[in-house]
């Protein structure tokens, strides 16, 4: 029989059965003939600049046809071989924001404006603009805010603020948290709350709110949020509510997140959620949508969920055993590639199709089976074989994979090995012989290391049924 792979199941002390996604894996929706999906390796992260930086990445941008990042307290040019350019100190904080206008790049750090001419760094200090918590640009203007005023730039000198050119978000009382813009159109994120303003121009504040827009939900921190599918994606929720993931449009919201992300979420305060990035990839006929959470990345696939007609959701982990947070952040697409930045040294890297180690150090990978359910019988598992292309693991490496099997879907049995073999095995068969019985259902899960670089498309089972 075949048993799916694309995503699993588990339980906990709820009881609950919940949903097991596939980690350090992507689900890929491609009938193939032996499957009409399968799971491939997720690129692994190799080193451009090594770790000469004092700090970690907070932030990067694309400004013409160049590589702009800010890491630790400093903002640099990254060249495409990885040489660094210093540009200026942005000072310290959490992530960054990026916007550029036709003459300056604008980068918002630690509650303050810095422009780039390409020449010199200069801080906006015009007192009037106060604290920038986030910024866009839009229509001539730097469109920034404090957490309670939305302010505009002049025109004629973006180093200016006119204080009669002030203006709020005025749904609710909540804070404002975040600014994306959209189609040209400002969103304004407050805490529960979302308003879009549009350019009307006139003498004061120039933009004005569009009614039938407005969304009932807000997000739960500033870089939370996202343009995503043409659409802003965000984690949070409306007044009593807990927080999800939401992607809204023209007044209206689909949510994204399933029970299992939803329960997820819920194991993390507020506070740890209102530092979650959001941030988008699209690449190879994916559409991800990245959860950057504080022990490990979700990611939620578009195109894939269009194609398959359900979410389809995956986990990204830097880790050789569980869960730990997934060091790339901050993906620009420059010379040719996804550069992203490093969580835990001052480093950047790119991402890389043709190995899976993160900057060097090996991960896990893990897939799992829903329920093996046989009407309440038994079954003797005969043989069990993951339909694979193999052969493509690191030169002169040999390496081992292991299933495990539970009943309960806590407890796992002792795990079982088999090689993948080596390079240029192409014919290689995963196959396990003689995995034990069952009395009523079980779940199977398969693990590996980066160094086992296969994708697999099937799981066949050879089971003899045992009438109860």
């Amino acid at each position: 029989m075949q048993i799916p792979i694309l995503q699993g199941v588990f339980t906990d002390n709820g009881p609950d059965i919940r949903r097991a996604y596939p980690v350090n894996l992507v689900p890929t929706i491609l009938p193939n003939g032996v499957s009409n999906g399968y799971l491939r390796p997720a690129e692994g992260i190799t080193g451009l600049t090594g770790f000469p930086f004092a700090g970690v990445d907070r932030g990067g941008i694309n400004w013409n046809g160049e590589c702009y990042r800010v890491i630790g307290s400093t903002l640099y040019k990254i060249s495409e071989t990885g040489l660094e350019t210093t540009i200026g100190t942005v000072g310290t904080g959490g992530p960054v924001t990026f916007d550029y206008s036709f003459d300056y790049l604008a980068v918002a750090s630690g509650g303050r404006l810095y422009y780039y001419d390409g020449i010199s760094l200069t801080q906006v200090t015009d007192p009037d603009l106060g604290t920038v918590v986030d910024f866009c640009w839009v229509d001539g203007y730097f469109f920034t805010t404090d957490g309670e005023f939305l302010v505009v730039t002049e025109l004629s000198d973006p180093f200016q603020v006119n204080p009669l050119k002030y203006a709020s978000s005025e749904a609710d009382p909540d804070p404002v948290v975040a600014i994306v813009k959209i189609r040209n159109e400002v969103h304004v994120l407050n805490r529960n709350t979302i308003e879009v303003f549009d350019n009307i121009g006139g003498d004061f504040f120039p933009f004005n709110r569009i009614e039938g827009a407005q969304v009932q939900k807000g997000s739960v921190g500033t870089h939370s949020c996202c343009v995503f599918m043409d659409r802003l994606a965000f984690l949070g929720g409306g007044r009593n509510e807990a927080p999800a993931i939401y992607m809204a449009a023209s007044g209206q919201t689909q949510k994204l997140s399933s029970e299992e992300i939803d329960e997820l979420l819920s194991e993390y305060t507020e506070a740890e959620l209102s530092q979650v990035i959001l941030e988008t990839r699209k690449d190879k006929n994916h559409e991800f949508l990245y959860v950057h959470l504080p022990d490990r990345t979700v990611v939620f696939d578009g195109l894939a969920s269009q194609q398959a007609g359900q979410q389809v959701w995956f986990t990204l982990t830097s880790s050789l055993t569980g869960f730990s947070k997934y060091r790339a952040r901050h993906f620009v697409y420059c010379y040719d590639k996804w550069l992203c930045g490093d969580t835990e040294r001052g480093q950047v890297g790119y991402l890389n199709d043709a190995i899976g180690s993160h900057w060097g150090d090996r991960v896990r990978w893990e897939l799992s089976t829903p329920i093996v359910y046989n009407e309440g019988n038994g079954g003797i598992f005969h043989e069990l074989e993951l339909a694979a292309l193999t052969g493509r693991t690191e030169f002169g490496v040999d390496t081992q994979i292991w299933t495990e099997y539970s009943t309960d879907g806590q407890s796992w049995s002792q795990p079982a090995y088999i090689s993948v073999g080596k390079t240029g095995e192409t014919r290689k068969r995963l196959v396990w012989r003689r995995q034990g019985f069952m009395r009523n259902f079980r779940m199977q899960r398969f693990q590996g290391t980066s160094d086992a670089r296969i994708s697999m498309a099937r799981l066949e089972a050879q089971i003899e049924p045992l009438n109860g």
